[in-house]
C-alpha cells in the first residue's frame, strides 16, 4: 500500500532508509536495523493522507488530528471575543495542519519561545508558535501552531495574501504538539473536551 508523506518528512525517511539498505547490501543486517526502524517511524510521523472536507454549511473544521484538550473563552486580537479549541497532537497522530475555514490569510506571526509540554495551560503564551489570521466570508478565525517538548520545528507554507480552502493543507508541526483555533464566541461548538478529531474532516463548530 502506497503511503503519502509530507514533503518536509522526505529526508527523515530517505536518509536512514538509504543507510539501512547500504548496510544490508554489505551484509551488516544488525547494524542496519536501527536505521530501518528510524525510517519506518518517520514514515508514520510524516504520513499525509488525503482528506475530504464535509459539505456542512458554515462549518469550522479541526485544524489537526488529535485530542481536544480544552475549550475556553478568551479574547483574541484578531477575532475579538472568542472561543479557543485546543487540539493536542501525539507522536502517533498525523502532523499536517489544515485550514479550519475558507479564507484569506491576512497575517502570519512567528514567535520564538520555549518548548514546554504542549498540554500545559501556559504553553500558548510562552512556547514557540506560529499564528495565522484567516478572513472568511462570514467570520475571522485565528489558527495557532504551537511547538512542544518533541516538536522543535513548525512549518507554515502560506503567507499573507494567500487564499485557503476549508480543509486545505497549510503546514505541519514535526513530531506532534498542539494546534489551537480561535473562533467567534457565537460559534456553535460541536465537540467536547476529550474528543478525538481529524484535521480537515471533523466539524468542531458552526459559525452563526
Amino acid at each position: 500500500m502506497k503511503v503519502k508523506i509530507a514533503r518536509e518528512g522526505i529526508p527523515y525517511v530517505a536518509v536512514p532508509g538509504a543507510i539501512a539498505l547500504g548496510l544490508i547490501a554489505i551484509g551488516r543486517r544488525r547494524t542496519a536495523l536501527p536505521f530501518a526502524l528510524a525510517s519506518l517511524a518517520s514514515l508514520g510521523f510524516f504520513r499525509d493522507p488525503d482528506r475530504t472536507a464535509p459539505e456542512v454549511a458554515d462549518a469550522v473544521l479541526s485544524p489537526a488530528d488529535g485530542r481536544v484538550i480544552e475549550i475556553a473563552r478568551m479574547t483574541d486580537a484578531f477575532v475579538g471575543d472568542a472561543l479557543r479549541v485546543s487540539v493536542f497532537l501525539s507522536p502517533l497522530d498525523v502532523h499536517v495542519n489544515r485550514a479550519p475555514i475558507s479564507g484569506l490569510v491576512t497575517a502570519r506571526h512567528f514567535v520564538p519561545g520555549r518548548f514546554l509540554p504542549a498540554y500545559k495551560a501556559d504553553a500558548p503564551a510562552v512556547n514557540e508558535r506560529c499564528t495565522l489570521h484567516l478572513q472568511g466570508e462570514k467570520a475571522r478565525v485565528t489558527v495557532i501552531q504551537i511547538a512542544g517538548v518533541l516538536a522543535r520545528r513548525i512549518v507554515c507554507r502560506v503567507s499573507p495574501g494567500d487564499k485557503l480552502e476549508a480543509g486545505e493543507r497549510f503546514g505541519l508541526i514535526r513530531f506532534g504538539s498542539r494546534t489551537d483555533v480561535c473562533v467567534p464566541r457565537s460559534t456553535d461548538i460541536r465537540v467536547l473536551e476529550g474528543d478525538h478529531v481529524r484535521g480537515g474532516e471533523s466539524v468542531i463548530g458552526a459559525l452563526r
